[in-house]
């Protein structure tokens, strides 16, 4: 609408419309929020309940690993948490299979488990459940460097010295110019 224009009356066309904001200036920066960043662990924390003894059992599950929890066998295929500075969200796509006791393995549950809510996909079985409760052992995506890739199961080496190379005779060319030599 047209400032000054009446109720009910429409703006002629071909005017130009004002702009939603307008405040805004074209040489305004618009500043939005980075999305969030996960990170990806190496383990997953579950927590257990055995419903006829009634005890609840912490365990760790490496991703891909499967391990069994009564006749249930879990396998964790991520693990994802936030950063400290950012609002916790710790969630993990899980596959949980159950072992009959004819010895068959049937598929219960896949799909994702999050820590802030327990109840809305944990995995209920007649004798036990199995939620989701942590994630541990990821690295901040700013903070991880080359070296965090090396697998964990190795042995860590000790790093030798640097040794000290003759630098490598210059070409004519380069010698003519007098420019340096591209670091190595």
């Amino acid at each position: 609408m047209l400032p000054g224009l009446p109720p009910g009356i429409r703006q002629p066309r071909g005017t130009p419309q004002q702009p939603a904001d307008a405040h805004a200036q074209p040489e305004d920066e618009v500043v939005e929020e980075p999305p969030p960043q996960k990170i990806a662990n190496p383990t997953a924390v579950f927590s257990g309940l055995d419903k006829i003894t009634g005890r609840i059992i912490s365990f760790d599950v490496a991703i891909n690993e499967t391990v069994q929890f009564g006749a249930l066998q879990v396998t964790p295929r991520v693990c994802y948490s936030r950063p400290p500075t950012e609002t916790a969200q710790t969630d993990a796509f899980v596959e949980v299979d159950e072992v009959t006791l004819q010895g068959q393995v049937k598929r219960i549950f896949t799909g994702w488990m999050f820590a802030a809510s327990p109840g809305l996909h944990a995995v209920e079985h007649p004798i036990y459940d199995v939620w989701l409760t942590d994630c541990k052992g990821g690295k901040n995506p700013a903070l991880a460097d080359v070296s965090d890739t090396q697998p964990a199961t190795k042995p860590a080496r000790q790093r030798q010295p640097a040794q000290r190379r003759a630098p490598a005779p210059q070409t004519g060319a380069q010698q003519q110019s007098g420019s340096p030599r591209a670091p190595r």
